[in-house]
């Protein structure tokens, strides 16, 4: 059965790929007529954001009392980006590689799903932190518009509903689950009327919160702890921002720091919110309009953001792909 999976997600994340064939030949063109130098460069942030990923997860396993070998987070961290965009479920698809990991290495289920979900919420939260400037920038040159600000929203909601649902699961395993299984069964509601089936298990999200409760409860008395993975997350936001502000410099395009963080900010958002997985084809298409209302030419728009998402999506996955591989064999 674990084959079988694995075949699975390989053809899906080749279809992915072959779908977006004619985006990935665009971004190699984009590519050779750039300064090498400063891709060297972005490459090196991506690494840089790579290990400080690795970090996060450390720090995280490091509260609950847990040890890992770094370069195995490494790859675990970098398989969880594969998984998120070939089996998108809003991040927890992740959380999955975690768990099963774990069980695997002997470590707690519970302990190790409740890494992955701090992580999630670690990660969107120093990202409010970004937005929160993005948000500045565009109030300044008055050009805030109704997507953008829908789609904060959207972001705001989801992280306050994660940070509710973690502080519920540090007080009770049974209350967490009884409310993932009321989310499930009201999105199951939703959601028949266009799948005709049940799109989450009830039962399993049930059991899945008792199960990352038995984690998020070491916060009752640890809660400081999470200090470190949170500049961690805000760290990362840092270099994602920085790896756009060189791919700005690989074609000598003017910017000023503003626009960099503005930038960055809509680039993440519209990730986050889309429906599509790590937001194929929705980021290409709005963040050069982005970057445009904030003073970019659109040739120089569509170039930057070809280049940022190779760089930031399509090197990832390819490299995910080959540590969720490395990780099957051990």
């Amino acid at each position: 059965m674990r084959k079988i999976l694995l075949i699975l997600l390989f053809f899906i994340a080749g279809a992915i790929a072959v779908i977006s064939l004619g985006e990935l030949k665009h971004t190699w063109r984009t590519l050779s007529h750039s300064d090498v130098r400063f891709l060297a460069l972005a490459i090196l942030l991506l690494l840089g954001w790579t290990f400080n990923d690795a970090s996060i997860y450390r720090s995280l396993y490091r509260l609950m009392d847990m040890r890992e070998e770094f370069g195995h987070l490494v790859l675990l961290s970098s398989a969880t980006s594969f998984i998120n965009v070939v089996a998108p479920s809003g991040g927890f698809g992740g959380v999955a590689v975690f768990v099963d990991d774990a069980g695997k290495r002997g470590h707690p289920r519970g302990l190790a799903a409740a890494v992955g979900a701090l992580y999630l919420f670690m990660d969107y939260a120093a990202f409010m932190v970004v937005l929160a400037l993005g948000w500045t920038v565009y109030i300044r040159r008055n050009d805030l518009n109704p997507g953008e600000i829908t789609a904060s929203i959207i972001m705001l909601a989801i992280v306050v509903g994660m940070g509710i649902l973690i502080f519920i699961g540090s007080r009770s395993g049974e209350q967490l689950g009884r409310v993932l299984a009321w989310l499930a069964h009201r999105i199951n509601r939703i959601m028949w009327v266009f799948v005709r089936r049940e799109y989450f298990h009830e039962v399993a999200a049930y059991e899945f919160g008792v199960e990352v409760a038995e984690g998020l409860s070491i916060l009752r008395t640890r809660h400081r702890g999470i200090l470190f993975p949170f500049l961690f997350a805000l760290n990362g936001k840092l270099l994602q921002t920085l790896i756009l502000g060189v791919t700005f410099m690989a074609f000598n395009v003017p910017f000023s720091i503003g626009t960099i963080i503005a930038g960055f900010a809509s680039a993440y958002l519209f990730l986050i919110v889309s429906p599509t997985p790590s937001g194929i084809g929705v980021v290409e298409t709005l963040l050069p309009l982005a970057l445009i209302s904030l003073g970019v030419a659109w040739e120089d728009s569509a170039l930057i953001t070809l280049t940022y998402r190779g760089i930031t999506f399509w090197i990832p996955l390819t490299v995910g792909g080959i540590s969720f591989r490395i990780l099957q064999r051990e």
